[in-house]
């Protein structure tokens, strides 16, 4: 592929737009994005604060942990941090540095100042408007579509800023390119300085969190469960050490994480396995990288079918990206590649999302643990077969499948968890 190829800067724009920094779950902090601006924008203090939000912003913003808020969860406490104490220059570490006397002033705000939280009918599945009220001014910013894209600033009625809530044509022109050929080329013939600098620095800072993960006891520790019961061999190890990032994560560690597809628990599921096979085989530092490419656009590729947000588990798209990139380490062909891709989707493809909590790390070990077994399949020359299920006669086509299910066939589904976490 020729570095000068429309197609070769598609796929490095790509991977810059998608491997970015995030210090905790990316639905709370998007929240707390949105209101740092509205702070700003209304320049008075604030004493009201009304959060708009689409159902699943609040499926995965109800049962997490907010970093840098003393182990607060929920809407409020993200509006709240964003308000008292955000950098709203700092997009998705937008929380990341909050002083102790920060930490006070957002327990003070939180007791001081009514939030209150409306459910949203939208288009979008990310939506999300944050009003914020001083005795003689209103601001209203709104995010669609994507975790920083801001499509609205407004102040007493007048609009300072008017985005466009559909998706980018830009992105649309960036993305066009992607298909399971043209991913598995560009890795295998990408430059590495191209794409060094944004893989080190996933590399980095996803066994970071995994690492802390193991070290203290986050969540429901399924990292520590998953070690104890089945040994600390290749397969479990490549289990646990993604679920200990999201252990961590979905806990309030305050440890960044490199995100894909807007979420952190898809970025840790694609990268850190891929890692701990490549440490583990002792393969080198350039196809670890080349791995890594197959790992993250294949998830990006078969996310982008999906949504940002849905009722299909995302990680399950990341799990079988990262059996992908576990095959290329294996030395599989394409071909064998494209079977494994298709293998992972099929073995857990009815996997829900009921929000952003600590169980989001069993389901991650799941999602890997159908990559590595869709890789062995393979390997040992079995694979799902067209007719089978949502398999169907290419691994492009059981792609445009699992986007069908996700984005069509389980809006009820979606619909029905939102309602049942409003209620509980």
């Amino acid at each position: 592929m020729d570095k000068k190829d429309r197609c070769y800067q598609a796929y490095l724009n790509i991977l810059k737009k998608e491997l970015v920094p995030a210090m905790g779950c990316t639905e709370p902090i998007a929240i707390a994005y949105a209101a740092a601006i509205a702070r700003d924008v209304l320049a008075d203090e604030v004493k009201k604060v009304t959060v708009q939000a689409s159902g699943n912003i609040i499926k995965n913003v109800k049962s997490v942990v907010v970093p840098n808020t003393g182990g607060r969860k929920g809407i409020a406490a993200a509006a709240a941090a964003g308000i008292v104490a955000g950098d709203a220059k700092a997009s998705l570490e937008v929380i990341a540095n909050v002083s102790e006397e920060q930490l006070c002033q957002i327990d003070a705000f939180l007791k001081r100042v009514p939030i209150d939280i409306e459910h949203v009918d939208s288009d979008s599945s990310l939506d999300i408007s944050i009003i914020a009220a001083s005795d003689l001014h209103t601001a209203r910013v709104r995010i669609v579509r994507e975790h920083c894209n801001v499509v609205l600033r407004e102040r007493d009625g007048q609009c300072l800023y008017q985005g466009d809530d559909a998706v980018m044509s830009s992105q649309e022109d960036c993305y066009d390119v992607l298909s399971m050929r043209g991913i598995y080329d560009f890795a295998v013939h990408a430059d590495i300085e191209d794409v060094k600098a944004v893989l080190d620095r996933q590399i980095s800072c996803n066994i970071a969190i995994a690492q802390e993960g193991l070290r203290q006891s986050y969540g429901a520790s399924i990292s520590s469960i998953l070690l104890s019961t089945y040994g600390n061999n290749l397969q479990t190890r490549a289990k646990a050490m993604a679920a200990a990032g999201s252990d961590a994560r979905m806990s309030g560690c305050e440890l960044p994480v490199i995100i894909l597809s807007g979420s952190g628990n898809q970025g840790m599921t694609a990268s850190i396995p891929v890692i701990v096979y490549a440490q583990e085989l002792n393969i080198s530092r350039e196809n670890l990288y080349r791995a890594l490419l197959i790992s993250n656009l294949m998830t990006v590729h078969q996310k982008l079918r999906i949504g940002r947000l849905s009722a299909y588990c995302g990680v399950v798209a990341a799990g079988a990206g990262a059996g992908a990139g576990i095959a290329y380490l294996l030395g599989c062909t394409y071909e064998q590649i494209c079977a494994v891709f298709t293998n992972a989707l099929a073995i857990p493809s009815g996997m829900i999302c009921d929000g952003a909590k600590p169980s989001c790390a069993a389901k991650i070990a799941t999602a890997v643990d159908a990559g590595i077994m869709g890789a062995q399949m393979v390997i040992r020359g079995k694979s799902f077969h067209s007719g089978e299920g949502i398999v169907c006669q290419n691994v492009e086509a059981t792609i445009a499948n699992v986007g069908r299910l996700a984005s069509r066939g389980m809006k009820d589904t979606d619909e029905e968890i939102i309602q049942m976490m409003i209620e509980n």
